[in-house]
């Protein structure tokens, strides 16, 4: 098993914690510090020091097509930002909520008879 959850009973290894960067060296049996949603993993050092290069290798593979993607989503928006802002001149129907007319209609005069 090499995914163990914080307050369990673990066996003796080297267990890392990914998200603080903290690791913990048990030596016969014990628990794992923190609650039920802390996640260790059960690795080596040498282990760790090989994923080490892979990992980047593997970031520095798929930062071509990160980049690519970020570039699709901002054309994308702008594209539908210029669509929406033509045609939102022909829906709107002209209701103001920022003005207020507080003084009323002026009244006409009554006709004298």
């Amino acid at each position: 098993m090499l995914k163990y959850n914080g307050g369990h009973k673990a066996g003796k290894g080297t267990y890392w914690n990914f998200n603080t960067g903290e690791r913990i060296e048990i030596t016969n049996e014990g628990v794992l510090s923190g609650d039920a949603k802390t996640v260790y993993y059960r690795l080596p050092a040498v282990g760790i020091l090989v994923l080490g290069p892979i990992l980047g290798l593997l970031y520095a593979a798929f930062l071509p097509f990160i980049g690519i993607a970020m570039l699709t989503k901002l054309v994308a928006q702008k594209v539908a930002g210029g669509a929406l802002s033509s045609v939102t001149p022909s829906v709107s129907f002209g209701w103001r909520p920022s003005e207020a007319y507080l003084a009323g209609k002026k009244k006409g005069r009554k006709p004298s008879n």
